[in-house]
């Protein structure tokens, strides 16, 4: 097989190549989009049984699997040597996420003054068929509430019109959100009839500093612009739990599997930045799962948008480091850690 390298090695120049002269920002043309589907958004907890019990009991996610992980490839994976961690998957509906304990290596607390518009602001929304009775569910488990209570987005906004919505957050700190879609507007599958009161999940949110620059990246791998709006007023400050907040909010969609929400703080412009030491060991931590059947080709587009790697022993300027993977992390323009996986 070792003479198979110098072909290899010419395919990833000639696709690092095109990805240069792609253009970085422009959408992807010819042939399948690098995603294909956003399978999972992950999340690092404190105490997976803990976390686990709140996400079933409260939220009625279903777990459907538990497994430990404690291999090399894992640890450089994720960038943190000797890592050994428990991973639950848990399934809504139809749509999964991934709550990680790391067993070896504690990281740090979600900081108690966390606020909406930081940077490091990640969070689901969950779809309800009735947020009344949703709400009155959390408030009898004692959830921590984020917004001063569910919130009906005004007729004056006409992409979000009679949208409801609720931010509260799990036992680790996570921000969530009850979302409530009116006939017409949503996936049609959220107006079906059903006793269900949770359904699944259709996006998550990620703040963005310039919405501008996140949509050419999420562009380039394949992403499509779904909706948008500008959210502020009364309604909005109660929902975010930000004073004053006037919201840029632009949706993005890849052929299947969860949205990508940008939230673009336009006010108050006092958001902090993604920590540049954050790691996946840190209850901060998110991220999300992209599925790509060309991932290394999909690197290689990347790598000409001055590519941030999180993945131990990858680098753009010498593509053998991450030709053999079938799983890498990588940082959007605001340090959102994504891992690309081969489908």
């Amino acid at each position: 097989m070792k003479g198979f390298q110098p072909i290899r090695h010419a395919i990833l120049s000639v696709l690092f190549v095109v990805a240069v002269s792609h253009g970085f920002g422009q959408p992807f043309q010819g042939g399948q989009p690098p995603v294909t589907e956003v399978a999972a958004v992950g999340m690092t907890v404190a105490d997976v049984d803990r976390s686990v019990l709140f996400y079933s009991h409260v939220l009625s996610f279903k777990k459907v699997s538990d497994s430990y992980q404690d291999s090399a490839d894992y640890g450089q994976i994720e960038n943190l040597p000797d890592a050994k961690a428990r991973i639950v998957r848990l399934k809504l509906g139809e749509e999964v996420v991934e709550l990680t304990q790391y067993l070896s290596t504690k990281g740090r607390s979600n900081p108690p003054d966390s606020s909406s518009n930081d940077l490091w602001f990640q969070h689901i929304a969950v779809v309800v068929s009735n947020m009344q009775k949703a709400y009155e569910l959390l408030k009898r488990n004692g959830v921590q509430a984020i917004s001063d209570r569910p919130q009906r987005l005004p007729r004056w906004n006409k992409q979000a019109a009679d949208i409801e919505a609720f931010y509260f957050k799990d036992p680790d700190g996570h921000p969530l959100e009850l979302i409530h879609f009116p006939a017409g507007k949503g996936d049609p599958r959220w107006q079906r009839k059903t006793m269900q009161l949770f359904l699944g999940i259709d996006h998550t949110a990620i703040a963005a500093s310039n919405t501008d620059d996140s949509v050419k990246f999420y562009r380039a791998v394949g992403f499509e612009i779904r909706g948008h709006s500008l959210n502020y007023g009364i309604e909005q400050d109660r929902l975010s739990g930000v004073a004053g907040a006037r919201v840029r909010i632009t949706g993005l969609r890849a052929s299947s599997g969860f949205g990508i929400e940008l939230l673009e703080y336009q006010n108050p412009k006092t958001g902090r930045p993604m920590p540049v030491d954050e790691r996946a060991s840190d209850l901060v931590h998110h991220q999300t799962t992209l599925l790509t059947t060309n991932i290394h080709g999909m690197i290689a587009l990347l790598c000409a948008t001055q590519l941030r790697f999180v993945s131990a022993g990858t680098s753009c300027d010498q593509p053998s480091s991450w030709e053999s993977r079938r799983s890498v992390l990588v940082r959007d323009p605001d340090g959102h850690v994504l891992e690309l996986a081969a489908k």
